[in-house]
């Protein structure tokens, strides 16, 4: 008995996963492209260079948009690169906002999964934790108070979620670190009687 081999959906098949292939290349190199730019961004703003950041930011926001429109053209490629690339831009956007506007904007202005906006806020917490030690350097006590403040408030409020995905819980849980960094040097300025 002969089993006939349906040669014509096999081909269709194999052309379909070049193509998803072909998608997840591009992805992949766009998605390198911003998590680039978002270190950019970060390290302008850590030099005080915001026009610069703001420069960067015109541009990631166009290959974000790019970005999404691979993403929603096939919702496979919705994980890996794709994710990474959107949690480091929001640790950027997130950042530069903070230190320009003194805010955060949400996820929905951000316009990102709400997963990935929250991985990038509590990246953040590390640049944050940065930004006080340098302005306690630079004896701006009162600014690293503020920033102490914001990180202890939004880790009390992710505490309070009951996370389903043990990468969030892992980047909730680092950011203890981070609390406890800060409370240590905000314990040394006030043992000082700087604030």
């Amino acid at each position: 008995m002969n089993c006939i081999i349906n040669k014509t959906n096999l081909n269709r098949i194999k052309r379909k996963m070049e193509a998803l292939d072909n998608q997840r290349e591009k992805l992949i190199k766009k998605s390198r492209d911003i998590i680039k730019l978002s270190k950019q961004i970060i390290y302008a703003v850590h030099r005080k260079d915001l026009k610069t950041a703001a420069k960067y930011i015109a541009s990631i926001k166009k290959e974000v948009a790019i970005l999404k429109r691979i993403v929603r053209a096939n919702r496979k490629l919705d994980i890996g690169s794709y994710k990474a690339a959107i949690q480091e831009y929001v640790e950027a956007i997130c950042y530069y906002s903070f230190v320009k506007q003194n805010k955060i904007p949400t996820s929905n202005v951000l316009d990102v999964d709400e997963e990935y906006y929250l991985l990038g806020l509590c990246d953040l917490t590390g640049e944050l934790t940065r930004k006080a030690i340098n302005l306690t350097i630079a004896g701006k006590y009162v600014e690293a108070f503020k920033i102490k403040n914001f990180v202890s408030e939004l880790y009390d409020i992710l505490m309070q979620f009951d996370f389903r995905t043990s990468e969030l819980r892992k980047m909730v849980d680092g950011m203890r670190y981070d609390v406890k960094r800060l409370d240590d040097l905000v314990l040394a300025l006030k043992m000082k009687d700087l604030i």
